[in-house]
């Protein structure tokens, strides 16, 4: 098997060029390169050495993976018949996909692999920036990170950066996290006689500055929390600051039962949201469950049980296990199957169980969830039933009994009867797939809202309540709904 070598071009000009590199470039008998957009090759082709491009690789394909991966095969290919070499700028293990590509065959025993020298373009750009990376660095690739990659309180270096186009689709990437106007240097060349350092607001990366080749994005990183509210690191040093020694009497007296009311309140604040379509409002209200979640997760870690890693950790690994379907390599025909998947896999994950079915669905906060989650657990299990038909005859009988206990029972028994007349309510909800606790929950908010028109009509006339009959009052709940409706 022949050998493919890999030698690194540098960072810059042919005067940064190791001596070493420059007589294997000299004297290869096959070079290839993956571009020829370099400053080290005029000087070589100046000189008579003769290298092959994949620059029209890039032309065929509208993206940067599939050139990478024909790149790879092709001088898995070449090598076969002859050894050769291969030049990339930089360092061949900084930055370079093909590289990575070519490794992995290696390892699967299609190419006999030689990696060589080079100097990267690090070290120039720590010394054209002054800065320190112990301090923490990032480098990411321009052509394929995400929001989600990006540590806002380390210095982020953006490699790939190539033309107007990637520069555009690093600034839109970038605004997913930082302000318009936050500063950012585009470095070009580091450390040659060409180096250029511009630094312009994000906003103008793509618009008023050169790019090529020898470019890198440079972002500092973050000095204060205002800059950083994005970030969720942000609220999780806020959320500590707040409970910690010098924070804030309330938080720091909160327990997990304390909170409890106001997670029950803000997951209903978020849910009347929803029911309005109102964006902002969800945006809002979402941050108020989140609150809470993080609330009870910095409890947990000030005494020691568990921190929001353990509640990372729990919830990916059991999204990923009931998953199978999308993580491994189960089949599923639709959202049915989904449902049932997920069912038998909690099931085996409890195992088998001396105690009562029932003992882990009671909710104290609500005695409508609670009835739900009752209802449906016996229903797994069979004790259903067959048809809709047979829930609503159970709901008729227990509204004829509890309208004849209005007429000659006791409180007791009313309220015994309306019990019933309530949990088969439930049970009819179930089964058309409805949350009898959300629906009461609209119930609640559309009375609230019709309401407080009445309201504002009577205050609006200078009157009381008690100037106005019931048909006047109910007037203008009906122009409340009509108002609605338009």
């Amino acid at each position: 098997m022949k050998t493919l070598t890999i030698i690194g071009l540098g960072a810059g000009d042919f005067n940064q060029l190791q001596m070493g590199v420059y007589r294997k470039l000299k004297h290869a008998k096959k070079l290839y390169v993956r571009t020829v957009d370099h400053p080290v090759l005029e000087e070589l082709a100046a000189e008579g050495v003769q290298f092959e491009s994949f620059d029209k690789v890039y032309e065929k394909h509208d993206a940067f993976q599939p050139v990478y991966e024909e790149i790879a095969e092709r001088l898995i290919e070449a090598t076969a018949i002859e050894d050769s070499i291969y030049a990339v700028p930089g360092h061949p293990l900084v930055a370079e996909q093909t590289v990575q590509l070519l490794i992995a065959a290696a390892d699967a025993g299609k190419v006999k692999l030689v990696i060589e020298g080079g100097q990267s373009f690090l070290d120039p750009i720590f010394g054209a920036l002054k800065i320190d990376p112990i301090e923490g660095f990032q480098l990411l690739d321009g052509t394929s990170f995400s929001m989600h990659d990006i540590n806002m309180r380390q210095h982020l270096l953006i490699a790939q950066v190539y033309d107007t186009f990637s520069a555009s689709e690093v600034k839109l990437t970038l605004m997913e996290k930082y302000d318009d106007e936050y500063p950012v240097t585009v470095v070009t060349a580091a450390g040659s006689a060409q180096e250029k350092i511009i630094t312009v607001p994000l906003y103008e990366l793509d618009q008023s500055v050169e790019v090529n080749n020898l470019t890198t994005v440079y972002v500092p990183p973050v000095r204060s929390q205002e800059a950083a509210l994005r970030d969720w690191t942000t609220l999780r040093q806020i959320i500590a600051t707040l409970r910690g020694p010098n924070g804030c009497p309330w938080d720091r007296k909160q327990t997990h039962e304390s909170l409890k009311k106001y997670l029950l309140e803000e997951a209903h604040e978020y849910l009347a949201a929803v029911d309005a379509e109102d964006d902002y409002a969800m945006i809002e209200e979402l941050g108020d469950v989140l609150l809470q979640v993080f609330l009870h997760a910095q409890i947990g870690e000030d005494q020691g049980y568990f921190t929001l890693e353990d509640v990372l950790a729990t919830l990916s690994e059991k999204m990923i296990r009931r998953h199978p379907h999308v993580f491994g390599d189960v089949a599923v025909e639709d959202a049915d199957g989904v449902v049932a998947n997920w069912e038998a896999i909690k099931a085996q994950e409890k195992g088998t169980s001396d105690k009562p079915l029932l003992k882990n669905e009671y909710r104290a906060s609500s005695a409508l969830q609670t009835s739900y989650n009752y209802q449906k657990l016996a229903a797994k299990v069979g004790f259903e039933w067959p048809d809709v038909e047979g829930a609503w005859e159970k709901f008729a009988e227990e509204w004829q009994e509890f309208r004849a206990e209005v007429k000659k029972g006791s409180s007791a028994s009313r309220l015994d009867e309306f019990g019933d007349v309530l949990f088969t309510l439930v049970n009819l909800a179930r089964f058309y797939k409805i949350s009898p606790e959300e629906a009461m929950l609209h119930a609640n908010e559309k009375f609230a809202r019709r309401f407080g028109y009445v309201e504002a009509q009577v205050k609006a006339s200078g009157k009381s309540f008690t100037d106005f009959t019931l048909e006047q009052l109910d007037a203008f709940w009906d122009e409340a709904k009509q108002l609605e409706k338009e």
